[in-house]
């Protein structure tokens, strides 16, 4: 049977008594990620590679809010959920949607667990 021309995986678990549902998907340019506590997408950002970092060893990120709240910590969460997503996928740009009700750093600590069952790349 051939290979899907869209891999996508996804997985539901609890991190801190929150039904949280994680879905991956490897398109030809992206990475599109949705990380959900609400059922639906949330706020929608671009995290790319930024080509202008003088170090290659420590890549930089910049993002990007396309549609829903531009808030600091949505940048921040964003950045720390694509740039170990990035780094694994070889410096692929990131589409990340974000809908948490709690984006503590265990909440954090624990999606990327659950990121890592559902690669795609």
């Amino acid at each position: 049977m051939a290979e899907p021309i869209i891999k996508s995986r996804q997985a539901q678990k609890e991190v801190n008594g929150i039904s949280t549902e994680v879905v991956c998907t490897q398109f030809s340019n992206y990475i599109f990620v949705v990380l959900t506590q609400y059922g639906k997408i949330g706020t929608l950002i671009s995290v790319t590679p930024d080509s202008r970092s003088n170090d290659i060893s420590t890549p930089t990120f910049s993002t990007k809010v396309l549609l829903g709240k531009d808030e600091p910590l949505t940048h921040v969460c964003a950045k720390n959920l694509a740039t170990f997503i990035s780094l694994e996928a070889g410096n692929r740009p990131i589409l990340l949607g974000l809908a948490l009700k709690d984006s503590s750093i265990d909440t954090i600590r624990e999606i990327k667990e659950i990121i890592k069952s559902c690669k795609v790349w």
